[in-house]
């Protein structure tokens, strides 16, 4: 008897979107998946930046700059509306990869928060 994979929750569906998009440096379908006033935070309760067109012109810039730039998931917890995903993340080939944790609320199929926790270390 074989098993299918389940289908995703639909509060999982923009992070998925950003994610891809990500590894593509596709900056327009990255911004679709974020909500017009997304707040980004870079630890929790430290507001970083807000807004879609903010977040286009940051990430629009990274991803020219970093051609090698691509993301992998390592562990997803879901939880309601909330997306906790445990990444690596390489910035550039033959350099190590990086630890980071990025924890999305989800609104409506959108993504209206991200809260980004860096490792001690990093």
């Amino acid at each position: 008897m074989s098993q299918s994979k389940p289908e995703a929750p639909a509060v999982v569906k923009p992070v998925e979107l950003q994610l891809k998009a990500y590894n593509s440096r596709d900056i327009d379908l990255f911004a679709s998946a974020f909500s017009d006033t997304v707040k980004v935070y870079r630890q929790p309760g430290v507001l970083t930046y807000q807004g879609r067109d903010e977040l286009h012109k940051r990430y629009g810039a990274m991803f020219a700059s970093t051609p090698d730039l691509h993301c992998e998931i390592v562990n997803r917890i879901v939880a309601g509306d909330v997306v906790i995903d445990q990444e690596k993340v390489q910035r550039k080939k033959g350099e190590p990869r990086t630890d980071a944790i990025a924890v999305y609320r989800v609104k409506d199929g959108l993504i209206v928060e991200v809260t980004f926790i860096p490792p001690h270390n990093q």
